[in-house]
């Protein structure tokens, strides 16, 4: 049973940072492409950047890119999103995913999900 489980969030003033983490378990991380994606209240989800199986390939959303790393350690299971710079529209749920699919660039194709972690920006 393949298993995601986010860390790291918080409360944070404009212009900080925060960094994300992201456990999986039940499967091998190198058999799955990962993603962040976040959910505002009273917004759909969003995606905010995907990392390819060996990680040698990212994407990001035109909202993020330039603040946001999404990374990944294969050997201990983990996906990270650092986030600097923040903005007070970067307040959401952040949700980490996982798809097996060979297009992972297609965020319709991720079928594993964590239950999120809140991040709020605010002074």
């Amino acid at each position: 049973q393949v298993k995601l489980v986010e860390s790291g969030g918080g409360l944070v003033q404009p212009g900080g940072s925060l960094k994300l983490s992201c456990f999986l378990s039940g499967r091998s991380a190198t058999s799955v492409a990962l993603g962040w994606f976040r959910q505002a209240p009273g917004k759909e989800r969003e995606f905010v950047a995907i990392i390819s199986w060996l990680g040698e390939k990212t994407y990001y959303s035109e909202s993020v890119k330039g603040r946001f790393t999404v990374f990944r350690d294969n050997a201990i299971n983990t996906l990270y999103l650092q986030m600097n710079s923040l903005k007070t529209e970067d307040t959401a749920l952040y949700y980490c995913a996982a798809t097996p699919r060979s297009d992972y660039r297609d965020v319709r194709n991720y079928e594993f999900w964590g239950q999120g972690t809140q991040v709020t920006v605010s002074s």
